[in-house]
């Protein structure tokens, strides 16, 4: 994950380590109808929208298990929104993973994966 950055504290989540120069990219909401919590990333040109996926996106438990979660890309705001379908466990520690087979709609990859830590 590279250097590990000051973690960020909300009333929810607390984020352990992120990939540097993602601090201000990486967004939570968190749904109360629902209970769970929907990163966004926020991208700076378009996304080929094909590459938006549950392959590409995905976020693991302490074990390196995946949760099961549905990916939304909003064209308008260049964001991607990562909703988990499992409810997390506070008592361990998530991983999201944004590879970089995530492409522009230019056909450019991301340059490097993105990791951000977390936990409840």
């Amino acid at each position: 994950m590279g250097k590990k950055i000051k973690a960020s504290h909300s009333r929810f989540i607390t984020i352990e380590e992120a990939t540097p120069g993602m601090e201000n990219k990486i967004t939570t909401d968190f749904f109360f109808h629902t209970g769970k919590f929907v990163w966004k990333v926020k991208f700076n040109t378009p996304l080929d929208a094909s590459t938006v996926n549950n392959s590409n996106l995905y976020v693991t438990n302490s074990a390196g298990l995946p949760v099961k979660a549905d990916i939304h890309y909003n064209s308008a705001s260049r964001e991607i929104e990562i909703e988990t379908l499992d409810t997390y466990d506070a008592k361990q520690s998530y991983i999201l993973h944004i590879t970089t087979k995530v492409q522009s709609l230019g056909g450019q990859n991301l340059k490097e994966p993105i990791e951000v830590k977390f936990r409840l």
